[in-house]
């Protein structure tokens, strides 16, 4: 088993407003290991997006304040960094790819441009030189006339080609981790499975760490090695994507997974699961959970689980606490 080159121990991350304290991003431990990826899945609301950019310190200020836990890139604490050495790292070290390219893009900017930045300040590449590397970049990518279409703006690109720039741009760098959050979700069916195909491709070439944050199960199946999933600001179970499917522990994922539906049967009744997650100006004593887990009793509702790790496989459920 490979080392871990990112590890992520006890993240916290919250929200001031009017109405207090929300806790959005409430202990989040997980590692991700080099040529590894790594799914992160959950409801809307759950905390994905921003784990993603807590890890970057890239979360939205003033509104929200990371105030625990460390970040460790190969064994370099991202929170412990001035500013001005975290901007060296973002891109050449670790890239980022958002959920929508129209609004990741500047749209007055051409897309070679747009490449060409982060192969300036990453590796000093300029002139003739940038432009040749920025071209090889698309044509990596397989974004066809590479050197016609680097002088296009994005919105000469549709979402599938726009989608291979911002993948460009992210591995200009050549950074050791990409974290992609929810990158095809946009996309169709079709581009989508090319898309992911191109995304292995690479990372088998380079050796890329991934962090693939997805609301989407098949995406899982046909893209992770191993899976996180988040409840309410918490990682509530962590297991191999085999194990996932086969035998999920916690009653969240367990719910998940059935409501996905079964193409092969025909339901009276789509499964959904009850009630809504609390919102993070909602403390709860016990696990978030509870309140829509069919299996809880009274000690769930009166204190929180630990996530009790394992090498592959941890829960946070009192079902499985030693």
């Amino acid at each position: 088993m490979s080392d871990p080159i990112l590890e992520v121990r006890d993240l916290k991350t919250e929200f001031s407003t009017r109405r207090g304290v929300g806790k959005a991003v409430d202990g989040v431990s997980f590692t991700l290991r080099r040529g590894e990826t790594l799914g992160l899945v959950g409801e809307s609301g759950s905390g994905k997006s921003l784990t993603c950019l807590s890890i970057l310190r890239l979360n939205p200020r003033p509104g929200s304040r990371i105030t625990g836990g460390r970040v460790l890139l190969a064994g370099e604490d991202l929170l412990q960094k001035s500013e001005r050495e975290l901007r060296a790292m973002r891109g050449k070290r670790i890239g980022l790819v958002l959920q929508d390219p129209m609004t990741a893009l500047n749209p007055v900017y051409s897309v070679g441009e747009q490449i060409r930045e982060p192969l300036r300040l990453h590796r000093r590449l300029s002139g003739s030189a940038g432009r040749d590397a920025a071209v090889a970049l698309l044509r990596r990518l397989r974004v066809p006339d590479a050197e016609r279409r680097i002088a296009a703006y994005p919105h000469h690109f549709s979402g599938g080609m726009r989608q291979r720039v911002v993948g460009a741009i992210a591995l200009a760098g050549g950074p050791e981790v990409l974290i992609a959050d929810e990158p095809t979700t946009a996309l169709d069916v079709t581009i989508q499975a090319a898309y992911l195909d191109l995304l292995k491709e690479i990372q088998a070439e380079e050796g890329l760490a991934i962090l693939f944050v997805t609301h989407d199960f098949a995406v899982v199946a046909r893209m992770c090695d191993r899976v996180a999933v988040m409840y309410a600001g918490r990682i509530v179970e962590t297991a191999t994507t085999a194990d996932l499917f086969e035998a999920p522990k916690h009653p969240y994922t367990e719910a998940l997974l059935r409501s996905v539906p079964d193409l092969d049967e025909k339901p009276d009744r789509l499964y959904a699961i009850a009630g809504q997650p609390l919102s993070i100006f909602d403390a709860s004593p016990g696990c978030s959970f509870a309140p829509r887990c069919p299996y809880a009793h009274e000690r769930c509702r009166t204190a929180p689980p630990e996530l009790n790790l394992g090498p592959d496989r941890s829960v946070a459920c009192w079902r499985y606490a030693p």
